[in-house]
C-alpha cells in the first residue's frame, strides 16, 4: 500500500508546483463555509494544466482521491476532501484573454470573480453570475457549484454562460468540451442514448434554479443540442478538474435604476415577485422585517425604505422600467432610485441585513446546511409560509431572504450540532424539508450545490431511476471513483463529519467554531472602509486570513492535525502576523474577533516560559513609562535612543523610537480631580444652552500622558469650550487599560492593571472621554470581558466616549469652529472596529473638514510594528491606501489620526505630522480668539 510519505516524494519529483502535507497546509484546508470537516493527506498547488495532470496521475495510481478547492466558500462540504486537495488558487488564477467583440472570456480556475469583472468593465460587460462572494470566490469554483447569484434572473446561472471548458479527469486525460459530443469521456454518448426516456420524463420540471444533482444532464439530450459543458458545470468536483474555461460575457446597463417596493408582509412580497418578471428586470430581491432585526415596520423605521415588513428590490435596467414596475406592481408603498450613490446605500441595507441572518434575535449562532432550496417563482409565498410553519414545528428558528424572482430562499437555522439531539433534530428536519421543497416542485439546492448536506436526499427529489443514471454519469467521468468521493453520487450521511463533533465544550472552542469559512477576510482588493485582514491582503496566504487562523485553533482544539495544543508552532506562526486590528470584529460577517483570540492563545503558549523580549519591552510599556517619568528620564532616554547605534533589544532594528514626552499631560494639567455631579446627556440650562459644569472626565491613557500630551492639553480647551466641566484622575499612572498587556497576551497582568484602575478611579460621575481610540476600544469591551464579575468594569465600559460622542451627547449646541480644510489621514482600526466613528464624521462636517481618512489599517498597530519580523507587512499594509492616500492629498490638506500609532506610522513612512481630531479644534479655537483680539483692536 502506499504510504502518504511516498505519495508526496512523488508528487514532489512530479510537479513544479508546491506540495505540502504538513500540519497547517492541511488544517487550513480541513473544512469550507459548511458544517462539514474532512481532513486530507496533503495539499498541492498545480503551476499549470501539466502540473494538474501529473497531479492526478500520481494519485490515481496511489488511490488517493482528489478535490479540486477554489475559494473555499462553499457551504455544503463540497470543498473538503481526505485525499489531496488541489489548490487552484495560488498559481491558476490568471485572466488569459478577452474577446471584447465575441464577448468572451478565457479564464482559469483560480481566477477571483472580481477580478474578471473588474477586467471587462472598462469594456462595458462584466460576467452576469454574481454571487454575494464575488470577492473571493473562483470562476473554477462557480463551475463547480453552477453559481448563480442575484443577477441571474436576466444573465442566468454559470452553467448559461460558460462555452468550452477544458478538464482533467482522475487518470490524467484531458478533454475540451463545449456543444456537441466532441471530447466526451468513451461510453457517455451511449450512456444518454440508453437513457433518452429518463432524460425527457424522469427528470423534474426544469426550472432556472434546479441546480441539485447533476441538474443539467437533460442538457445531453439531442433536442437541446449536447450541451456538455453546461452539464459538467454544477459537478461539485466529481468528475475531473476544470484547468481553464472560455465565459460568455454581457452588457452591462449604462444606467440602471432601483425600484424598492413594500409589502405588508414577506408573503405578499413572494407572491408579488413572481408577476414582475414580465417586465424584464436584472434582479428581483426580497427580505422582510426580522431580518432587520425589528427596526422596520408599517409606518416605516428603517432609512431609507418605503413603508411595508418585507420588501422587493428590483433592479431594471433603466428608470423607466423601473418606474413602469412600481405603476404595474400592487405594492403598499414604493420609490426609485437613478442615482448610483442612492442605490448603493439601499442595497447596503439589504447586504447588511444579510449578515444578520447568521445570527437569531437573542444572539445564538444560525448555521448553513439548507441555505438555498428553490421552488418555482409561483410558488414562492406558499412555500415560505410552510417552511416557517416547519421552523416552528421543530423549534428552530431562522431567517429567509434571497432571490424571490427565482423562487430561490437563503436561510440559516439555529441548529444545535453540538449534541446528539440536536444532531437528530438536524437530520428530522432536513429529511421533512426535503419532502416540503419536493412537494412544491423545487430543488434541494438553488445555487449552492449539495454537497455533503444535501445529497443523501437527492432520491426524494429525482427517483431511483435518476440517481441511478448520476452513478453511471459519474462513473463514465470517473470509473475509479476517485474525484471528490462522498459528494453527489454514493454520498456519506448528511450527519456525518460534523465540524463540531471534534472541539472541546470550552467557551473558547465556540468563540473558534463561529467561523463559518464565509472568507470575506480573504478579499485582497483595497478600497472602501473596511479594515479586515490585513495581514491577508498584505501576503495573499490562507494562514494569514481571519479564517486560516481560526481554522488552526479549530484543529488545534480538536487535535487530530494539529497537535501541540496550546504550544502548536503551526498556530503561533499564523499568528504572528495578526496585527492585533480588530477589524474582522466589525467587518467578519459573524463577528470573529481575531485579536482576543491571538491573547488568549499567548495567554496559554507563554504560560510558565520565559516570554519574547518585545512582551516585556512593549508589552509593559506603561509600567516602563511610569518608571521614566517618576525618575524625570525622558530628555535622557530620548538622547540614548537617538545615538545609541544598537537598536532596543527586542525591537526591530528598522524602527526609530517615537520620542517621550518630557512632561507627563496629568503633571502639566490645570482643575480639580476627577470627580462631580453626574449629568444626563443633553443637560441644558435654563436658558437652553450647554449646562454649565457638566461633569466629563478626561482619561489620562499611557499614550496622551507620557507620548503626547500636546493632544491631552488641546482636549482640555476643545471640552471646556464647550461649557462641559473636565476633570483629569491625578494618579500619577496608576489608571490603565491594559491594552499592551492583551495585545502581548499577559492577561494575568491585564486583570491585575484593570482591577487597580478601578480601585483607583473610584465612581465616575459622568462620561469618561478617552482619547486614544485603542484604549477606549479596550475600556468598553476588553475590561468587563476579562472582569465579568465586577459591576465596577461594566458601569466604566458604559461610560467611555470619544470626543465626538461626548461634544455631541453633552454639548449638543456647541459649534466647532470652521476649518474649511480639506483632511486626510488614517481612522483607527480600533475605532472603526468597537467603537465606530459615525459622530466623529458629523464632527467633522460642522467644522468643514472635507473628506475622509483612508480605510484599512495604518500597519504599526501598537506593539506590532515594533516587532522583530513584522517591519515588511508593517509598510505593506500602510501602502495599501495610507501612504497612497497622503501622497494624493492636496498640499494644504490637513493630516488626521487620532490613534497614537496611526500618527507614528505616518510620521515614519510618510514623513508628515498627523494630529489628533482635538488638535485641529483646538487649533481653530486659537485662531479664531486670535481674529477676535485682532478685531477688538482696530481703531
Amino acid at each position: 500500500m502506499t504510504t502518504p510519505g511516498e505519495v508526496e516524494r512523488t508528487l514532489r519529483a512530479e510537479l513544479r508546483g508546491e506540495v505540502d502535507f504538513g500540519a497547517a497546509a492541511r488544517a487550513l484546508v480541513t473544512m469550507d463555509a459548511s458544517n462539514y470537516r474532512r481532513v486530507p493527506l496533503g495539499v498541492v498547488a498545480p503551476r499549470d494544466a501539466e502540473d494538474v495532470a501529473a497531479a492526478l496521475r500520481v494519485c490515481a495510481a496511489a488511490g488517493v482521491p482528489v478535490v479540486p478547492r477554489g475559494g473555499g466558500t462553499s457551504i455544503a462540504g463540497q470543498a473538503t476532501g481526505v485525499g489531496v486537495v488541489l489548490d487552484l488558487t495560488r498559481h491558476m488564477n490568471a485572466l488569459l484573454s478577452v474577446d471584447p467583440a465575441a464577448r468572451t472570456a478565457v479564464v482559469q480556475p483560480g481566477l477571483v470573480l472580481d477580478r474578471l469583472r473588474d477586467a471587462v468593465r472598462p469594456y462595458g460587460l462584466t460576467f452576469g453570475p454574481d454571487p454575494s462572494t464575488h470577492s473571493r470566490c473562483t470562476l473554477g469554483g462557480m463551475i463547480g457549484n453552477n453559481a448563480c447569484g442575484a443577477h441571474s434572473v436576466a444573465w442566468g446561472t454559470t452553467a448559461d454562460n460558460v462555452t468550452e471548458l477544458a478538464v482533467t479527469t482522475y487518470a490524467g486525460a484531458a478533454h475540451r468540451i463545449g456543444t456537441g459530443w466532441d471530447g466526451a469521456p468513451h461510453g457517455l454518448r451511449e450512456l444518454v442514448g440508453a437513457h433518452l426516456g429518463t432524460l425527457r420524463t424522469g427528470m423534474p420540471p426544469r426550472f432556472s434554479r434546479r441546480i441539485s444533482g447533476y441538474g443539467g444532464l437533460d442538457g445531453l439530450l439531442p433536442e437541446r443540442g449536447v450541451r456538455l459543458a453546461e452539464a459538467f458545470c454544477g459537478s461539485e468536483g466529481t468528475l475531473g478538474v476544470v484547468t481553464e474555461a472560455v465565459v460568455r460575457l454581457v452588457e452591462l446597463p449604462p444606467a440602471p435604476a432601483l425600484a424598492v417596493l413594500g409589502y405588508a408582509d414577506e408573503s405578499a412580497a413572494a407572491d408579488a415577485a413572481a408577476g414582475l418578471l414580465p417586465y424584464g428586470p436584472l434582479t428581483v430581491e426580497g427580505m422582510a422585517e426580522d431580518l432587520l432585526g425589528g427596526a422596520a415596520g408599517l409606518g416605516g423605521g428603517v432609512t431609507g425604505l418605503p413603508r411595508g415588513r418585507a420588501w422587493l428590490f428590483v433592479e431594471m435596467p433603466d428608470e423607466a422600467g423601473a418606474r413602469a414596475v412600481v405603476r404595474g406592481a400592487d405594492a403598499l408603498d414604493a420609490l426609485v432610485l437613478t442615482d448610483p450613490a442612492g442605490q448603493r446605500a439601499l442595497w447596503r441595507i439589504r447586504e447588511d441585513a444579510a449578515g444578520t441572518a447568521t445570527r437569531t434575535p437573542d444572539g445564538r449562532m444560525a448555521w448553513p446546511g439548507w441555505e438555498d432550496c428553490a421552488v418555482p417563482p409561483a410558488r414562492l409565498g406558499a412555500y415560505l409560509r410552510d417552511f416557517r410553519a416547519l421552523l416552528a414545528a421543530h423549534g428552530l428558528r431562522g431567517t429567509p431572504y434571497g432571490h424571490f424572482g427565482e423562487g430561490c430562499v437563503h436561510v440559516r437555522i439555529d441548529f444545535d450540532l453540538a449534541s446528539a439531539a440536536g444532531v437528530a433534530r438536524y437530520r428530522a428536519f432536513s429529511e421533512e424539508l426535503a419532502d416540503l421543497v419536493v412537494a412544491h416542485g423545487g430543488s434541494l439546492s438553488g445555487e449552492h450545490g449539495d454537497g455533503q448536506a444535501r445529497a443523501e436526499l437527492l432520491p426524494k427529489m429525482y427517483g431511483e431511476d435518476v440517481i441511478r443514471l448520476f452513478g453511471a454519469y459519474k462513473d463514465v467521468w470517473d470509473p475509479a471513483g476517485g474525484m471528490n468521493p462522498g459528494m453527489l453520487v454514493r454520498p456519506a450521511r448528511l450527519d456525518e463529519n460534523l465540524r463540531f463533533e471534534v472541539l472541546p465544550a470550552t467557551p473558547f472552542a465556540g468563540e473558534v467554531a463561529r467561523c463559518v469559512g464565509v472568507a470575506k477576510c480573504r478579499t485582497s482588493e483595497p478600497g472602501g472602509p473596511g479594515v479586515m485582514c490585513p495581514s491577508y491582503r498584505a501576503t495573499g496566504e490562507e494562514q494569514h486570513s481571519t479564517r486560516g487562523r481560526a481554522r488552526l485553533l479549530h484543529e488545534m482544539l480538536a487535535g487530530e492535525v494539529v497537535t501541540g495544543g496550546w504550544r502548536s508552532p503551526e498556530v503561533a506562526e499564523a499568528l504572528d502576523l495578526c496585527l492585533g486590528c480588530k477589524g474582522c470584529r466589525s467587518d467578519c460577517p459573524v463577528g470573529v474577533d481575531m485579536a482576543s483570540y491571538k491573547s488568549e492563545f499567548l495567554h496559554h503558549h507563554w504560560a510558565g516560559r520565559i516570554r519574547p523580549l518585545a512582551h516585556y519591552t512593549l508589552g509593559g510599556l506603561p509600567g516602563w513609562l511610569r518608571l521614566i517619568a517618576r525618575l524625570r528620564a525622558a530628555g535622557a532616554v530620548n538622547t540614548a535612543a537617538r545615538l545609541l547605534p544598537v537598536p532596543v533589544p527586542g525591537l526591530a532594528r528598522e524602527r526609530a523610537l517615537p520620542e517621550l514626552a518630557k512632561r507627563p499631560f496629568t503633571r502639566g494639567t490645570q482643575g480639580r480631580p476627577a470627580g462631580g455631579r453626574a449629568v444626563q446627556a443633553g443637560s441644558r440650562s435654563a436658558d437652553g444652552g450647554p449646562a454649565a459644569g457638566a461633569a466629563v472626565v478626561l482619561w489620562p491613557d499611557t499614550f496622551t500622558e507620557y507620548l503626547a500630551p500636546e493632544v491631552g492639553h488641546a482636549a482640555l480647551r476643545v471640552l471646556r469650550s464647550a461649557g462641559l466641566d473636565v476633570s483629569v484622575p491625578r494618579t500619577r499612572g496608576r489608571v490603565c487599560c491594559g491594552l499592551t498587556y492583551l495585545s502581548t497576551g499577559r492577561l494575568d497582568r491585564a486583570r491585575k492593571v484593570l482591577r487597580r484602575t478601578l480601585d483607583t478611579l473610584g465612581e465616575v460621575p459622568g462620561p469618561v472621554t478617552v482619547l486614544e481610540p485603542s484604549c477606549a476600544a479596550a475600556l468598553r469591551t476588553d475590561l468587563p470581558a476579562l472582569l465579568p464579575d465586577d459591576p465596577r468594569a461594566a458601569r466604566l465600559a458604559a461610560a467611555v466616549r470619544t470626543v465626538a460622542e461626548t461634544l455631541e451627547e453633552y454639548a449638543p449646541d456647541w459649534r466647532p469652529p470652521r476649518l474649511d480644510r480639506t483632511v486626510v489621514g488614517q481612522t483607527h482600526c480600533h475605532q472603526h472596529a468597537v467603537l465606530g466613528d459615525a459622530a466623529d464624521r458629523r464632527l467633522r462636517e460642522r467644522a468643514g473638514l472635507v473628506g475622509e481618512p483612508a480605510g484599512g489599517c495604518c500597519g504599526l498597530a501598537g506593539n506590532f510594528g515594533f516587532e522583530p519580523g513584522h517591519h515588511e507587512v508593517s509598510v505593506a499594509c500602510a501602502e495599501e491606501q495610507l501612504l497612497p492616500s497622503l501622497r494624493a492629498a492636496p498640499p494644504d490638506a490637513l493630516v488626521q489620526a487620532d490613534g497614537f500609532s496611526c500618527r507614528t506610522q505616518i510620521a515614519q513612512l510618510g514623513g508628515v505630522r498627523a494630529r489628533h481630531l482635538v488638535e485641529l479644534l483646538a487649533d481653530g479655537l486659537a485662531e479664531g480668539l486670535a481674529e477676535g483680539l485682532a478685531d477688538d483692536t482696530q481703531p
